[in-house]
């Protein structure tokens, strides 16, 4: 498929300055705020950043750990999921750039960081 760079997706548990941070160098990011996503259900995040062809962003490890193996059971593609431990969102924003320089958006597909 041949796609570049990584488009991410962050759930309401993550600051939206990241978002904000991320956008100033040229990132396309999207929060759950923006999407109209807030409260959704775990599930619902997870299949939202799926049909928008993003990599979903979270604090919360343990329930979209449970998700993901889910989706590699059954065999669905997902755009990649970050596992970011609560820092300040500009620490958090300086470890995504690690990601968003290193690695594609192919190179993302079904993958799981921590960050």
């Amino acid at each position: 498929m041949n796609n570049l760079f990584i488009r991410l997706y962050l759930d309401e548990d993550v600051h939206v300055l990241v978002a904000d941070l991320l956008h100033a160098r040229g990132f396309d990011v999207v929060t759950a705020r923006d999407a109209g996503k807030l409260q959704n259900s775990d599930e619902e995040q997870l299949a939202y950043a799926v049909s928008q062809s993003r990599a979903l962003v979270t604090h919360n490890r343990t329930d979209f750990e449970a998700l993901v193996q889910d989706y590699f059971t059954a065999e669905n593609m997902h755009y990649g999921v970050i596992y970011a431990v609560r820092h300040p969102p500009q620490v958090i924003a300086q470890r995504l750039l690690i990601i968003l320089n290193q690695v594609t958006a192919d190179e993302m597909q079904n993958q799981v960081r921590y960050i």
